[in-house]
């Protein structure tokens, strides 16, 4: 595990973290400067990058990164109404921490996806 990942400190419990959803091999907590009113990231507890890295070194684990997604908007009363899941990839792609996750966002209508130019 990587110590100086920010994600990878939260998995060891190093920082604290509101956790939401724990798997073997996942943990999902709630996002500490929300987008919406639900804003819960979930990480594979193992470190990869980026999302692309992770489906092609681990497709399995990709499998269930996105199982916890679906298991916390279920949990979250997100189904009915709907929710964004999202996937920030390198820079122009607007990924601050270098960790796959994913963002799992509702709770509100949630807009346009992208913002205009």
């Amino acid at each position: 595990m990587k110590t100086d990942c920010l994600f990878c400190r939260i998995v060891t419990g190093e920082i604290p973290a509101t956790v939401v959803r724990e798997t073997d091999t996942t943990l999902a907590f709630r996002d500490i400067n929300p987008k919406a009113p639900v804003h819960v990231l979930v990480i594979p507890k193992e470190h990869y990058v980026d999302v692309a890295t992770l489906a092609q070194a681990d497709p399995k684990l990709a499998g269930e990164v996105l199982e916890t997604a679906a298991n916390v908007a279920e949990h979250e009363g997100l189904l009915v109404d709907g929710f964004r899941l999202m996937f920030n990839t390198g820079e122009y792609g607007g990924q601050e921490v270098p960790h796959a996750h994913a963002h799992v966002l509702g709770g509100a209508p949630l807009g346009p996806m992208l913002a205009p130019r």
